[in-house]
């Protein structure tokens, strides 16, 4: 443990000075910028000079290296849910699901994915648009991809995705704003999903994640819809072990087992579904209480997909229900109200 620690904390002295070392000069003087500039212009015809003018103008942040290193997974089931499944997020979502009815309906219609977990995927993602992020696209990007090693091939690739989709939508690479991984508007996509994600439903060749709502609502439905969802499928149930399950690989990214051979190892759903899903998985998360197990299926690990933590996918999967429940309450309500009386 002595060593592990003395290892980390001698890569992170020598990350100190990498960063010092190109922190007053030009990004374009940084040797992997040079490589990424002479790629972008060979394969994608940009200008050398009008590459090197926008990554000169990119900011390094150091805050994004430290929130990259302390990401909200890291916490426990029992502290992360309750991050995110508040009384305010299920209040803002049924708003959201009431003023957006007609174009839910619609991706419902179109994509087969029901409205319930669009509306929280975005209330998960930005409360329903009320933080998209503050960072520059540019400045994040270009600070993970250029001084991130071990996440620098996935960073460098969204940024040659998100010069493309600035260059497409006829925008400065330094007008949108974002997370502090970069991802994107109310659903918050990373460049590359919103290049080949991102849908509307008058089928325009701009869409606008940042301000409109019919587009955030067909890219989310779109999206989920290209990575497999079943509608009217399972996805997520609470189990116990009746015994230990070591055999059992916790760590698939898929429905990896056929459901009656996690059964028949002793994996317990609490509730018997009457139709379960043929395939499924086991997911086990750690609370102050001890372990938290849960069967995940199919359309689970879709959710998976758009963010690869199982606590999120879970924390959507149980948002979805609330307001689902909620929303159904509020109908059976308005539905029993007298009618009110006609004046004279």
């Amino acid at each position: 443990m002595i060593m592990r620690s003395l290892m980390f904390g001698i890569l992170g002295i020598l990350q100190l000075c990498a960063w010092n070392l190109w922190a007053d000069k030009p990004l374009s003087a940084h040797p992997d910028a040079k490589k990424f500039i002479q790629y972008m212009v060979k394969t994608y015809h940009f200008k050398s000079a009008d590459l090197t003018k926008i990554l000169d103008q990119a900011v390094f942040q150091p805050k994004i290296i430290a929130s990259m290193e302390r990401p909200y997974e890291k916490k426990t089931w029992d502290v992360y849910k309750q991050l995110f499944l508040t009384p305010e997020r299920v209040k803002q979502g049924l708003l959201f699901w009431q003023e957006n009815q007609e174009s839910l309906a619609k991706a419902q219609k179109k994509y087969k994915v029901p409205a319930q977990m669009i509306v929280a995927i975005i209330g998960i993602e930005t409360l329903y648009g009320k933080h998209q992020g503050t960072y520059r696209v540019l400045d994040a990007l270009t600070t993970l991809a250029f001084h991130y090693p071990k996440r620098a091939a996935f960073f460098t690739k969204e940024l040659k995705e998100y010069l493309l989709l600035c260059r497409e939508h006829n925008v400065p690479p330094t007008m949108y704003l974002g997370s502090y991984a970069g991802a994107m508007g109310k659903p918050q996509f990373m460049p590359s999903s919103y290049r080949f994600y991102a849908a509307s439903f008058d089928k325009k060749n701009k869409k606008d994640l940042m301000h409109n709502n019919q587009d955030v609502i067909a890219s989310v439905a779109n999206y989920f819809h290209q990575h497999g969802w079943q509608l009217n499928q399972h996805i997520a149930q609470q189990a116990c072990l009746l015994k230990q399950t070591a055999s059992i690989n916790t760590h698939y990214k898929k429905a990896h087992y056929r459901y009656q051979a996690l059964t028949a190892a002793g994996v317990k759903p609490l509730k018997v579904l009457s139709n379960p899903p043929q395939k499924a998985g086991l997911i086990t998360l750690t609370t102050h209480d001890g372990l938290e197990h849960w069967l995940a299926y199919p359309n689970f690990y879709v959710i998976t997909r758009y963010n690869t933590s199982p606590q999120y996918a879970l924390s959507v999967y149980l948002l979805a229900q609330q307001l689902q429940h909620q929303r159904l309450l509020s109908l059976k309500k308005e539905t029993h109200l007298p009618h009110e009386p006609k004046l004279s």
